[in-house]
């Protein structure tokens, strides 16, 4: 059984357009928890899902072990499969026989130095399935997009 577990969740009205984020990390053997959220005026729904797991991530303080749970297929898949093969090929991806630069590379990174601190497990959960601690983030992020919408 993880140590914590962090929910997470990232949202866009638009996309690109204003955005949101938020996570929900509870030690589940004491039942403590935090929440936060935050977003941005112009953004996209793939920075807001990995923005919420970095925000949740550095909201550690020892490295522990770390399930995250998310909706985002791209924020799993990116941990998983993708990252080795990025930082092997200098932070690059194959598109059409060519190298090139992967989209988001600061948020990969800091993604990256993060997951270093700790023992991460993934795990998927569809989104807007009932899931209550996704629908709590979803909540906290589409909330927090509230802010940057005129």
């Amino acid at each position: 059984m993880s140590e914590v577990v962090l929910y997470t969740d990232g949202a866009c009205s638009g996309n690109p357009g204003p955005g949101g984020w938020g996570f929900i990390l509870r030690h589940p053997q004491s039942g403590a928890e935090i929440q936060r959220s935050g977003g941005k005026p112009n953004t996209t729904n793939n920075q807001m899902e990995l923005t919420a797991v970095i925000e949740g991530l550095k909201a550690l303080n020892r490295p522990v072990t770390v399930e995250i749970i998310s909706d985002s297929k791209y924020v799993l898949q990116g941990l998983s499969e993708w990252l080795h093969g990025w930082k092997q090929n200098g932070w690059k991806r194959k598109e059409k026989g060519k190298f090139m630069p992967i989209k988001n590379i600061e948020l990969w990174r800091e993604l990256d130095s993060l997951t270093q601190k700790h023992t991460i497990t993934l795990t998927h959960v569809k989104g807007h399935t009932g899931n209550i601690d996704n629908e709590r983030c979803d909540k906290l992020a589409t909330n927090a997009i509230l802010k940057y919408k005129h």
